[in-house]
């Protein structure tokens, strides 16, 4: 009986499977924002910063030339939406490893732990990239969902990088170890 292959199972698979799970430290530390201008608005506790921004949190880091924060909601539970050509999102995983993404618009939501990414979106964690119109990334579980474009032109692509072939000389090395 034959097995239907589906890369964004394997996929996701691989990026569970890795126990590397988001450094929960990470989330535990304050946000800090760095720009060259800022504006904000108290009543509707909307803050905007533009040129060169830089989110941290811990090991997280998102880069943008625009950023708007929606604090209405109240504390922990801003939205912050990044936007570039390309903004992008890095995290160091838990195991060492890790995880990048860009696209034109990142949406990080606190409370939810998630980015939303769209516009050519893409995720790369190893070896392994996954690209689309957008992606919906749970940063402390480690689950995607891609969706390709609504046109029917665009998909979802996903790439895996076998692991490089060993030369002559390291295969000897590993003979002669009992």
């Amino acid at each position: 009986m034959a097995r239907i292959f589906n890369p964004a199972t394997l996929l996701a698979g691989l990026l569970l499977s890795t126990s590397a799970v988001a450094i929960n430290k990470d989330f535990e530390q304050p946000i800090k924002i760095a720009s060259k201008y800022q504006s904000a608005d108290g009543i509707n506790k909307l803050s905007i910063f533009r040129e060169n921004v830089r989110i941290s949190q811990g090991s997280m880091s998102i880069n943008a030339d625009e950023l708007q924060v929606d604090a209405g909601q109240g504390e922990g539970r801003e939205v912050f939406i990044a936007m570039g050509q390309p903004a992008s999102y890095e995290q160091t995983m838990e195991d060492g490893s890790r995880i990048r993404a860009e696209a034109n618009h990142i949406e990080y939501r606190v409370n939810e732990r998630t980015l939303t990414l769209s516009g050519d979106a893409q995720l790369q964690q190893n070896n392994s990239k996954v690209s689309g119109e957008s992606i919906l990334f749970n940063m402390e579980k480690e689950q995607l969902i891609a969706q390709g474009s609504d046109d029917g032109e665009g998909r979802v692509v996903t790439i895996f990088q076998p692991e490089p072939k060993k030369g002559p000389s390291e295969d000897k090395k590993q003979e002669k170890k009992p």
